[in-house]
Order: C-alpha cells, then structure tokens, then sequence
C-alpha cells in the first residue's frame, strides 16, 4: 500500500475516535503521540480547550534519557500518572491517536493503570 493512502486511513482513524472520545475538566483526554524518537502525552479538557497536564521525552526532566520503545513508554506512563495525578487527574479518556492497541501503547496505557489513573 502506499505511503499517502496509509496516511490518508490513519488520519480518517483520528477523526473517527475524536468524534467520540472528548475530554472534559472532571475526565480529561489522555492523549498519545508516538515519533520515530520521542513520546507525547497530554491531558486534555476539550470543553475549554486547555492542557491540564503532559510528560514528553523532549521535556527537561528525568525523561530526558528515555526513547520511543516500549521500555520508554512504560517510564513514560508512569511519570505521566503521577504528573496528572499531582494535578488531581484520577479518571482519564485514552485517545490512541488512530493506531493499534499493541505493543508501546499497550505499554504506556498499562503503566498509567498501574500507577493510579483510571480509564
């Protein structure tokens, strides 16, 4: 399959899934962004349009070392639960961001589990 047609597929993937999963002050969007060498995650209040909270791989703290693979990410989960939950985020909405459930998303969603936020 094409580059563009793959694309093309994740993107209608992302507009599918906002169109039901939005995000508001009491649960909030937890949303995910992969890259070839970083990890996103934010949450999100859709309703006022704000960040509450975020964890990167780019930000200064002790993620700094970390990278894009399922080791990170479960790192990554865990400081993000406790960044949300220092913020008095308990509840979240998982936005996968059009990709599979499987491997550093299953990863990340299940560190953030076991740290305390439910989803």
């Amino acid at each position: 399959m094409r580059t563009e047609k793959k694309l093309r597929l994740k993107q209608l993937r992302r507009w599918r899934i906002r169109k039901k999963v939005t995000g508001t002050k009491d649960r909030p969007r937890m949303a995910v962004c992969f890259t070839s060498e970083n990890i996103h995650v934010q949450f999100i209040d859709d309703t006022v349009g704000i960040t509450l909270a975020a964890a990167s791989t780019v930000s200064k703290s002790e993620t700094k070392e970390l990278s894009a693979n399922v080791a990170g990410a479960k790192k990554l989960g865990e400081i993000a639960a406790k960044n949300a939950i220092g913020k008095g985020i308990t509840q979240v909405v998982f936005d996968r961001g059009g990709t599979r459930y499987h491997g550093k998303i299953k990863a990340l969603a299940d560190a953030a589990r076991e740290a305390g936020l439910k989803f």
